[in-house]
């Protein structure tokens, strides 16, 4: 009989995390009162720490990253329009 792992939301995750930077618990009061793990306060706060500086890169962070993911993959799509177009107008100018 296997047990499926609980996954929690990045909500709860979040609301944990700023429990573990505010310090006024330790990481075993934290642990018991949301019933998790102690490892998972610490991981979570490591998490969150880490990460809390791609928050401040520019307006939107992430957004502007997968935008820009974004447009790179329609330029792309549109080279390869491009290119083959070009590639059937040569070979029936070419004959």
């Amino acid at each position: 009989m296997s047990r499926k792992r609980k996954q929690y939301s990045a909500d709860f995750k979040a609301k944990v995390a700023l429990e573990a930077l505010k310090g006024e618990q330790t990481t075993s009061e934290l642990a018991a009162r949301f019933e998790i793990h102690p490892t998972m306060v610490s991981q979570w706060r490591r998490e969150l720490l880490d990460k809390a500086t791609g928050i401040f890169e520019g307006k939107g962070g992430g957004k502007a990253a997968q935008k820009t993911q974004e447009e790179i993959d329609t330029l792309y799509r549109e080279i390869g329009k491009l290119t083959v177009e070009r590639d059937f107008l040569s070979r029936r100018l070419g004959r």
